[in-house]
């Protein structure tokens, strides 16, 4: 059997077809539609285009997803902060592995997180925005990645 090879392509450059086969592929993931007839009305393609192109076609995001990110996060200094933090983190399915907290200066902390993304329901830079719009949260940043 011929190896596979793979191609890294930008999205601008793909059919109509493959990007409506790849929307569809997303919703069956994150539970919007229960089946794959259902996801290709919804985007307008026909099933046998999704089979077609469903096992081929994969986000970036996918095939070079990180298991565990280290996030760096400066925080409001206030009671209970830390936790709703830690809630919305395990909240999204997210598992902690490390915390390091500064003791807070001119009223902010920061704090380093190291979470385990294997179960993450949806993607990291959804849960960048999700944590950047806490509102106690002053910035976030990615300062480290790993297997």
């Amino acid at each position: 059997m011929k190896e596979r090879q793979f191609y890294m392509v930008r999205e601008d450059l793909l059919s109509d077809s493959m990007l409506k086969a790849l929307e569809a592929k997303r919703m069956l993931e994150r539970g919007k539609v229960k089946t794959i007839g259902e996801a290709a009305e919804k985007v307008g393609l026909s099933r046998s285009a999704f089979y077609k192109y469903r096992d081929g076609l994969f986000p970036f995001h996918t095939m070079v997803k990180e298991k565990i990110i280290t996030l760096s996060i400066h925080l409001e200094d206030r009671s209970g902060v830390l936790s709703s933090l830690l809630t919305m983190v395990a909240s999204v399915g997210c598992n902690v592995l490390t915390i390091n907290q500064s003791i807070p200066l001119q009223g902010r902390a920061h704090v380093t997180l190291t979470i385990e993304t294997n179960n993450l329901k949806g993607e990291v830079q959804e849960l960048l925005a999700a944590l950047k719009e806490m509102e106690v949260v002053e910035q976030v940043e990615i300062v480290g990645t790993g297997a």
